[in-house]
């Protein structure tokens, strides 16, 4: 019997096939997630970006959990979409983390090693099993930035800063964007900024590099 070669559909940013709990022809939820802490540990929030079967955003989630790690962080994120997703009856999501170790460890590919992730990855796989297909890929940031502006929005209303310039239709219009901080990641070559600025093309800025502390995987 001749070895059947394996293709490379169904294959992720990782190489492996992304597993489903059960085969459906139901259409799927997409949901980006993320989470961040200032000092790691330190004041933590998570933002969650909902989009239906179409494309449409339907949902976006924040929320300030008080001082923990990324990864913790990243974990409530998680759950936060999930706990949407059987609130409103949605049976198909997949779920879209820049969170290497999350991803890998909900695929069963790394072990929690955290006694602090630990109930909490549980309870995601829990939560995971009881859905007609769910699926969680890894993308990289730049793909992730509107769950990634959430989870900072929730931080910077804690902190009392200003609203996000995405937090509101109306902050993006030229005559009322002054100085703002936005936050961007340098890979090849090339800034990329991780929130939507809103600025017509063309128009010249002025840049200050401050690097801020990298995430640590535990």
């Amino acid at each position: 019997m001749p070895k059947r070669t394996p293709t490379s559909r169904g294959k992720s940013l990782f190489g492996e096939a992304a597993p489903e709990t059960k085969p459906t022809t139901t259409a799927a939820y997409r949901m980006n997630i993320d989470g961040g802490s200032r000092g790691n540990p330190g004041p933590a929030a998570y933002g969650v970006l909902i989009r239906e079967a179409r494309g449409e955003v339907v949902a976006k989630l924040k929320k300030y959990i008080g001082r923990f790690s990324n990864n913790v962080a990243e974990y409530y994120g998680l759950i936060a979409a999930m706990d949407y997703a059987q609130s409103h009856g949605v049976r198909a999501i997949r779920i879209e983390s820049d969170s290497e170790l999350l991803v890998k460890q909900m695929r069963g590919l790394y072990r929690v090693k955290s006694a602090d992730l630990q109930p909490l990855y549980e309870r995601a796989q829990k939560m995971s099993k009881a859905f007609d297909s769910f699926r969680i890929d890894h993308v990289y940031r730049e793909q992730n930035r509107e769950a990634d502006a959430l989870a900072n929005e929730a931080l910077d209303e804690v902190e009392g800063k200003p609203a996000s310039p995405t937090a509101t239709a109306k902050s993006n219009s030229p005559e009322r964007s002054g100085a703002r901080r936005v936050a961007a990641r340098f890979r090849g070559g090339v800034l990329y900024l991780l929130e939507d600025v809103g600025l017509p093309d063309g128009t010249v800025v002025e840049v200050s590099i401050f690097p801020l502390q990298k995430r640590e995987p535990s």
